[in-house]
């Protein structure tokens, strides 16, 4: 398996910058309105969370480069790793504009820990797709259960910091369960 070519990075870099151009037409804010860019804000519970370079939630998004990585070697083994990596910030990208939606970012404050959430800002948003980038290129170097135990362990150490995960996050946003709101809540 070779690395990416110089026309991979070309369609990924365009492939970003028409995700930025659709948030920006969106109406998603470029950086956190609070005026500042961080290189990582730590405080879930916040006006700045999912909005500046990097948060808690930015595991997740490497973890999501890990599973693209190997949904793309077990269903595309013979494309060359730059498709398999174009098709991958595509399916983040559009991840991501959803996530942006009125209807997501309601149905996070109902029933997820992100009670007071307003979407991401457009530098969150492609920091989240550099992110899953990071995670696929990463897993296209490691053996596939180096791969597996640093996702766990990001899952584990989330969970214990900030009691959210990539697995309670979906579990939450699919079929919330009430006692682990609670639980995330502090109660």
């Amino acid at each position: 398996m070779t690395g990416i070519s110089r026309t991979g990075w070309l369609v990924a870099a365009g492939l970003l910058a028409v995700f930025a151009a659709v948030l920006f037409a969106m109406g998603r804010p470029p950086i956190c309105p609070c005026g500042t860019v961080s290189l990582w804000h730590g405080v879930v519970q916040s006006n700045q969370n999912s909005q500046q370079v990097s948060d808690w939630y930015s595991f997740s998004h490497i973890i999501h480069g890990f599973i693209f990585f190997g949904l793309s070697r077990w269903l595309l083994p013979r494309q060359p790793l730059w498709i398999a990596l174009a098709l991958a910030i595509g399916v983040e990208a559009a991840w991501e504009i959803l996530e942006n939606s009125p209807v997501i970012i309601d149905r996070y404050r109902e029933v997820t820990m992100a009670y007071g959430y307003s979407g991401d800002s457009i530098l969150n948003s492609v920091s989240d797709a550099l992110f899953m980038t990071l995670g696929f290129l990463a897993a296209s170097r490691m053996r596939w259960w180096v791969t597996v135990a640093i996702a766990i362990a990001f899952e584990l150490f989330t969970l214990w910091t900030i009691r959210d995960n990539l697995t309670l996050n979906v579990l939450m946003l699919v079929s919330p369960v009430e006692a682990i709101k609670e639980w995330q809540a502090g109660s």
